[in-house]
């Protein structure tokens, strides 16, 4: 797959947003294996007369330390493309590789163990537990998982300008420090993939820039992010944009 580089700036736009200047993307090489390979995807909510076709024949390829925007419009399958590729659901047709595994031949008790320690995942609502500071929120997946990271989940958050966060319960914090919690918690397993699905979507603008720049941090070396948005200026910041259109991808 060929990575693109920066294109002319353009007059701003949900269908042509402007790229903003960032880090070069690595030239492939013949070798280079994706991260992300997914091939054919289909999947249709409802049934009979009320049935509606998310995906038909979806194909995506993510490259290790590239960060990729899923752009379209609300219901145009941004996020059910997010689940299939994250293993929270499972397509009708097609397949979905992540880092050499066929995760739609996975069990669900291997789905549960791929979740948990290859893909994390940040929403558009911060789901955080309440009742949980901000450094027993991002423990908790290393928690369930059966492990213990304080030092890291304390790196994570000092490296998002969250030192001060760490001993304070979420309602005490804005809106896009709770959102840098989330992507703390989802990297404390130390994945390969994060998938960001609307992550700007319940903050300002202020907040949402400080955010997406966390998130273009992420993508690097061999982790990668996919981030799906309706907002031209937030995909403006990744490597490649792909539009989602009547259940098909394209470039």
């Amino acid at each position: 797959m060929t990575v693109r580089g920066p294109v002319p700036r353009r007059a701003r736009s949900s269908r042509a947003p402007r790229r903003r200047a960032g880090r070069t993307p690595v030239p492939p090489t013949l070798d280079r294996v994706p991260l992300v390979a997914a091939r054919g995807l289909a999947k249709t909510f409802g049934t009979g007369r009320g049935a509606r076709r998310v995906l038909d024949g979806a194909a995506l390829d993510v490259e290790p330390g590239e960060m990729v925007a899923l752009l379209g419009r609300s219901g145009s399958g941004k996020s059910t493309l997010l689940n299939l590729i994250g293993g929270i659901d499972r397509p009708e047709a097609g397949t979905v590789e992540v880092a050499g595994r066929r995760i739609d031949r996975l069990s669900e008790r291997e789905l549960t163990r791929f979740r948990a320690t290859e893909v994390g995942f940040v929403f558009q609502f911060f789901h955080l537990i309440p009742e949980l500071t901000g450094e027993e929120n991002v423990l908790l997946p290393a928690r369930l998982a059966g492990g213990v990271a304080p030092t890291r989940a304390r790196d994570l958050l000092d490296g998002l300008g969250l030192d001060g966060a760490a001993q304070r319960l979420p309602h005490t914090m804005s809106g896009g420090e709770q959102q840098r919690v989330a992507i703390a918690r989802a990297l404390v397993n130390e994945p390969r993939l994060l998938l960001a699905d609307e992550p700007t979507g319940n903050l300002d603008p202020e907040s949402g820039a400080v955010v997406l720049q966390a998130l273009r941090a992420v993508a690097s070396g061999e982790r990668a992010v996919l981030l799906a948005t309706h907002d031209g200026e937030a995909a403006a910041l990744a490597d490649r944009i792909v539009y989602v259109e009547d259940g098909r991808l394209r470039t």
